[in-house]
């Protein structure tokens, strides 16, 4: 049992595991040792996520959620297979946990009547200056 927050907990069939030889380099332990390890979580399926979490989480997991609907986490950060699998469980709370906070809505705002003079004025300023960029005529 996986818990994320006090509602949200992932059961351990959610959750499905493989390991692989990491890639890099690393010697001998990197040729004979599986310690990369690939975390998938079916989050589309899973009956502990409420489905604004659920759509939360696909934005915020990117290219990391399959066309079936899982995450799919990889992680090659240490020699450990056991540090790396605690690593990815510790990413997906992470990432779970992110989801489950709404977002503030944004309130759109005008400018100020100040800020829109100065730029304005500004923008007259500029283009003067490059007006007066023409070419010299014979008056000289």
């Amino acid at each position: 049992m996986l818990r994320v927050t006090d509602q949200i907990s992932i059961a351990d069939w959610e959750l499905s595991e493989s390991f692989t030889r990491s890639s890099g380099p690393g010697g001998q332990n990197v040729n004979k040792v599986s310690t990369a390890v690939e975390l998938r979580f079916e989050a589309a399926h899973s009956p502990n996520l409420p489905e604004p979490v659920k759509t939360r989480l696909k934005r915020l997991a990117g290219r990391r959620w399959t066309l079936e609907g899982a995450i799919v986490l990889r992680v090659e950060d240490t020699r450990s297979q056991a540090r790396n699998r605690e690593i990815a469980r510790e990413r997906l709370v992470e990432l779970i946990e992110k989801a489950t906070h709404r977002p503030k809505r944004r309130i759109a705002t005008k400018p100020t009547k100040g800020s829109v003079r100065r730029r304005l004025t500004a923008k007259k300023q500029r283009g003067d200056i490059k007006a007066a960029r023409g070419r010299v005529t014979g008056e000289e």
